[in-house]
């Protein structure tokens, strides 16, 4: 039996049997915006014979992400308004992101760096950017925490993840460093002894935040390189994105979060999708993700409880959808309340 190869193109999604030929050139004008890469595992997870199968809708690439919709934006979240040197996000004043990385081992569909990453995207920092990066963070003694974003910081070698590391132990005032990641469920071999070695340092406390949204995904291979991390004593929490056709349905997002805490994973947040170019057939309505998220209580245990969150557009922080901080306006929109108590429309009219 032949091995799995890796999908990077339309071509390879014909010849796995993930796309007809008919819809080739329908395919290669989606292409030609936005980057396609399946994993051999994550292609090995897609059920050919199922019409709605939710791994295959969140990687193989649908002719609906030409259809861009008033609201979407290019930075839904508003990275670059708080981005003060190239590969720093400093949204919040006690943690940064860190984009050493825009390249992913597999690309979502719904993805809200979409126009950011991939080969097209904005790269890998060089070596003076990483320092200037570094030096951000060295001169900034509020920063408690860096988060190892991207693009999937995992794709990088250990020797690339342990000088990150090696500067980041010589921070004293960092003490927290958390790596956001779906390697452990797209390419689960790559979570080696090299690898969990690489994000350790001394005095630092490493978490990793595995993004998984339905529970196929989380396989025999992916928990096993989840219990490495957590078994060498790296903790983890869990990422997913509430999407239509997905895990829209609550029997099916109880599910995932059961699965998770199986796993050791801490269920985390929860997000409604962002405002990204093309995806509007993932979104749902802010009632239709809290009827869904409300019918979880009760349902599964408080272990299994992700948080509910919507990036505010603009880059105003998260809000808690369930909490009282977001409010219908009664014309179909909602009033927002960022973490400084400025008031955001959602979705938002204009640019602003």
């Amino acid at each position: 039996m032949n091995a799995v190869k890796p999908v990077k193109n339309v071509d390879d999604l014909v010849k796995a049997g993930l796309a007809a030929p008919a819809d080739r050139a329908a395919l290669e004008a989606v292409a030609a915006r936005y980057t396609i890469a399946l994993t051999p595992a994550i292609t090995t997870l897609i059920d050919r014979n199922h019409p709605n199968d939710p791994i295959a809708r969140q990687f193989v690439p649908d002719t609906a992400e030409l259809i861009v919709a008033p609201e979407e934006r290019a930075d839904p979240i508003g990275d670059h308004a708080h981005s003060p040197v190239e590969g720093i996000v400093h949204r919040y004043p006690d943690r940064v992101l860190l984009k050493a990385v825009h390249v992913c081992p597999v690309y979502c569909r719904f993805c809200f760096r979409r126009e950011m990453v991939g080969p097209q995207g904005l790269g890998t920092l060089d070596a003076a950017a990483m320092e200037a990066a570094f030096d951000y963070i060295r001169s900034h003694q509020e920063i408690w925490e860096v988060i190892l974003t991207g693009g999937d910081p995992l794709v990088l070698s250990p020797r690339r993840l342990r000088e990150i590391m090696e500067a980041l132990a010589d921070i004293s005032h960092v003490k927290i460093v958390r790596f956001h990641t779906r390697v452990p469920v797209v390419d689960p071999e790559k979570i080696d002894a090299a690898l969990i070695a690489a994000l350790k340092a001394s005095g630092k406390t490493v978490y990793v935040a595995l993004h998984a949204n339905h529970v196929t995904e989380l396989t025999a291979e992916a928990r096993a390189a989840c219990a490495r991390f957590i078994d060498a004593g790296i903790a983890m929490v869990s990422q997913s994105v509430l999407l239509k056709g997905v895990n829209d349905d609550p029997a099916i997002l109880a599910e995932l979060m059961k699965a998770f805490v199986e796993t050791r994973v801490k269920p985390y947040y929860l997000h409604h999708p962002d405002l990204a170019p093309g995806t509007s057939h993932f979104r749902l309505t802010i009632e239709e993700g809290q009827r869904i998220v409300a019918a979880l209580r009760g349902r599964i245990s408080g272990l299994c409880q992700p948080t509910y969150i919507l990036d505010i557009p603009g880059g105003h922080g998260k809000a808690v959808v369930s909490g009282s901080s977001i409010r219908p306006t009664g014309d179909g929109c909602y009033s927002v309340s960022d973490y400084r108590d400025g008031e955001h429309c959602y979705p938002p009219t204009d640019e602003a």
